[in-house]
């Protein structure tokens, strides 16, 4: 029976401190593992990321490119063959799209693609749908309706 009083941390989880200075025999004596004289030996070196020495680090090298929009809209993207989860004559909002783990994390919106085959009609809420998407929706005798109504 295990009790709380019983509780050890297993073997190898608790390991001693490294114990620099402490004599030759202890392997970290002397030097203290840092090696003879320079710049990393001293008490503080104050190194930066991507220091280089002095050179220009790479990162400020490189030319600087591209621009990201942070106003972008970011969509979750669900499949129209995805779809056969539901029973017929559903009507699929996004709450049910999150029920059965087809979206999932957070999203600006819903986008419905056009890649499998749907055989059921229904009702699917999003706010964008490619238009191959659509068509299926409709072939398959469902409707769309876009939540920024």
């Amino acid at each position: 029976m295990n009790e709380l009083s019983q509780l050890k941390a297993p073997r190898g989880a608790n390991k001693s401190p490294k114990r620099v200075g402490r004599g030759v025999g202890s392997g970290l004596g002397k030097t203290s593992g840092r090696g003879h004289k320079g710049q990393k030996a001293r008490k503080s070196p104050d190194l930066g990321t991507g220091f280089e020495g002095g050179q220009m680090p790479l990162q400020r090298r490189m030319p600087k490119i591209g621009f990201t929009n942070i106003f972008r809209t970011h969509y979750a993207s669900v499949n129209v063959g995805d779809l056969v989860v539901f029973e017929p004559g559903t009507r699929v909002t996004e709450q049910a799209l999150r029920a059965f783990g087809l979206v999932k994390g957070r999203w600006d919106g819903v986008k419905i693609l056009g890649d499998g085959d749907l055989d059921r009609a229904l009702t699917v809420v999003a706010d964008k749908f490619s238009q191959s998407a659509q068509d299926k929706i409709a072939a398959a005798g469902g409707s769309t309706e876009s939540s920024k109504a």
